[in-house]
């Protein structure tokens, strides 16, 4: 019988539970398109619970908050000194059998917040899971222990787990000194406990540590100067303000807190120096205490400060007690931290056999395919054969935001083109890590005259001179597209602040089609509830002849193949089958022909109706003997006025999610934004671009 559910607790806190359960929960999600999420005991009901927010805001389930909890722990400390634990766990079943009946697979995630020892808080969450007959998910806090103490834990674990008789799935061991990794996970593999598996993780400084938005919350501090990207920026250390200007700078470190009353304008002045002089380190923020503001014209001179890149809070409490409440704030994985959930995934991806985990877990990979789903398995395919991807528009704030998490998912190799220390700035005042992103300036870089010789031999029959060819490639778009060319990036995802053309035309000039192939076109992906369909043309050839439509038809098919979905074409038109006549019937039915000649291994038929083509009742009556009717998955539109009109219809009109447009045709993949886009559409354009890559 097939695993419908997993249960996730900790022998102890702070083992980072959490990191784990969203790992699990992206690798089900790929899988199942229903999944639940069921927290038996929750902290408190004075405060929402963090994990319920944080995975219903990031998984958008379809469940609502007071369904994904039973009791809290004050609940759970009542009953148990009143001896009723038995009506505890039949409580926790009952409503667990109830989601069970809604849900395909549920994840659930015990508790360890109990007023009691962790060994009765690890007793109960086993004794839950038992009762609920779901295999069982142990997670070890790997701090401040030693080797020997890990492994201690890991065989306590295993078999306290295995003496009560649950199906223990996997032991992750998180928070481990990087130092005595590689000695851990050799110990383990002379040491296994049975034949579970113990996946290993190192402590990541960034997830260990608050962020300034998270003092500031917990503080109750207000917001003296910034925005909410400053506010992402994490806090390892904590330094007060208490000397001499020329002695506090001796101790300021990278990433750390400037705690000072907000009266010491020689401190705060000091500090706002640092940010430009390049001979200090990067602090995270300034938390003013006392209450106190700075003066009015000390404000004034903050905002002439060009881009300072740092928030500014106020608390009210004096500089000690601030000092302190600052310090003990926990660190925590929130959904209003893309960062830290994208980090905590890419160390969870990095660590973890997921092909192994899947297994054991044993889920039934369900037979439709969601948004999320599809979007999951983007990134799931882009990192099988990581691919290096080139961003010219390096200096802008989304893209920089998306290379961030890319590079934390592991994801791609990024490239980014501009100004080294204007990208360097600007992502300082993001909060933004790059570190593992190259960066090319085309102005000052040692390929410009190799790529500006190599134009110039290329589009001289064109009419182009030296000078002009210098002149492009010193432009980020054409010295991206000469990368590609060059094999020294495998694709190239342009458009947040470039028009269409310019993104294209190097492509187009440099790149040029695949053989076979005599134009550019492009689809989107139409993520529907329950399926993912691949429309084209819809944004590139207006009006493309029977020969160019075969080419997007087969195209669009090739897509479509290359990201999992089988190709079924329909040749789009206002009239099926035989039934009309006119030059716009005509063009679909010959394009029809052209590809069953080129291609006769793939499923196509036209003219269909697109109502036809989508709908099985309706296929039956206009077209029962077509293998494509009703069965569609590729819609290719006789023109681009139909095909951008329909999309869009679809878009708004059923809530569908459209990812691209998507570019084809090219012999490597160069990818087109919108000018409007958002993170998560460069995220997706990046990740699909990797994928054609890989085809390529």
């Amino acid at each position: 019988m097939n695993t419908k559910s997993v249960y996730i607790a900790s022998m102890e806190p702070g083992s980072g539970k959490l990191m784990v359960t969203l790992g699990v929960l992206e690798l089900v999600s790929r899988l199942v398109g229903n999944v639940g999420f069921f927290r038996p005991v929750i902290r408190s009901s004075q405060n929402r619970d963090n994990d319920i927010e944080t995975i219903l805001a990031l998984y958008n389930l379809d469940m609502e908050y007071d369904d994904a909890f039973v009791f809290t722990t004050e609940e759970v400390e009542a009953m148990a000194a009143e001896g009723k634990a038995k009506e505890l766990i039949q409580t926790i079943i009952s409503r667990y059998k109830q989601l069970e009946t809604k849900y395909d697979f549920i994840v659930c995630e015990g508790f360890e917040t109990s007023g009691f020892a962790a060994t009765f808080d690890f007793d109960v969450n086993l004794e839950i899971a038992k009762n609920l007959d779901t295999p069982f998910l142990g997670t070890i806090n790997g701090r401040n222990k030693n080797v020997r103490q890990i492994i201690d834990a890991v065989h306590l674990a295993y078999d306290s787990i295995r003496e009560e008789g649950v199906s223990h799935l996997a032991t992750m061991v998180n928070r481990v000194d990087p130092s005595i990794l590689d000695q851990v996970k050799e110990k383990l593999q002379e040491h296994k406990p049975g034949d579970v598996p113990v996946y290993v993780f190192p402590e990541i400084v960034e997830l260990s540590s608050p962020t300034v938005g998270e003092i500031k919350d917990q503080l109750g501090c207000s917001l003296v100067y910034g925005d909410a990207n400053g506010l992402m920026r994490i806090v390892r250390d904590f330094k007060v303000a208490a000397m001499t200007l020329d002695n506090y700078l001796n101790y300021i470190e990278d990433d750390a807190l400037i705690i000072v009353p907000g009266d010491r304008v020689d401190i705060l002045l000091g500090t706002f120096a640092t940010f430009y002089s390049g001979a200090f380190p990067n602090i995270s923020g300034i938390l003013l205490s006392g209450g106190l503001i700075p003066p009015k014209n000390v404000m004034k001179l903050v905002g002439g400060f060009r881009h300072l890149p740092v928030p500014i809070i106020s608390a009210k409490g004096d500089t000690f007690t601030t000092a302190m409440e600052a310090s003990s704030v926990p660190s925590l994985i929130r959904h209003q931290n893309p960062r830290k959930v994208s980090l905590a995934l890419g160390v969870f991806e990095s660590n973890v056999d997921q092909k192994e985990l899947e297994k054991r877990i044993s889920i039934t990979r369900s037979s439709i395919m969601t948004p999320i789903m599809f979007e999951y398995s983007l990134f799931e395919k882009a990192r099988q054969e990581k691919q290096h991807i080139v961003l010219p528009e390096g200096i802008e704030d989304r893209i920089l935001q998306a290379a961030d998490l890319l590079l934390k998912r592991e994801v791609v190799d990024i490239t980014l083109l501009g100004n080294e220390a204007k990208i360097r700035e600007k992502a300082s005042l993001l909060g933004v890590d790059i570190s593992n992103a190259d960066i090319i300036d085309p102005h000052s870089s040692e390929l410009t005259e190799r790529f500006a010789e190599q134009l110039f031999e290329l589009r001289k029959h064109k009419g182009i001179t030296p000078d002009a060819a210098l002149d492009a490639v010193q432009g980020r778009n054409y010295f991206g597209t000469m990368l590609i060319y060059n094999d020294m990036a495998d694709g190239l995802v342009s458009g947040a602040v470039h028009t269409t053309g310019d993104t294209i035309r190097p492509a187009l000039q440099i790149i040029k089609t695949k053989p076979g192939f005599s134009l550019v076109s492009s689809v989107f992906f139409m993520c529907l509830a329950t399926r993912v369909l691949v429309y084209g043309d819809c944004a590139i050839n207006p009006d493309p002849d029977a020969e160019q439509l075969a080419e997007i038809a087969i195209s669009s098919a090739e897509t479509a193949q290359t990201f999992g979905i089988e190709p079924i074409v329909a040749m789009l038109s206002y009239s099926t089958g035989q039934s009309g006549k006119g030059k716009d019937v005509d063009k679909v039915r010959e394009a029809t022909k052209i590809v069953k000649q080129r291609r006769p291994d793939l499923l196509v038929d036209g003219p269909i109706q697109y109502d036809a083509a989508i709908d099985p009742v309706v296929a039956k009556t206009k077209m029962p003997d077509s293998k494509v009717a009703g069965r569609a998955t590729v819609f290719i539109f006789p023109d681009l006025n139909t095909g951008n009109n329909t999309y869009k219809a679809v878009q708004r009109s059923s809530g569908a999610v459209a990812i691209g447009p998507i570019l084809q045709g090219l012999k490597k993949p160069v990818n087109d934004l919108s000018r409007g886009c958002l993170v998560a559409d460069i995220i997706n354009t990046v990740a699909i671009t990797a994928i054609q890559a890989q085809a390529a």
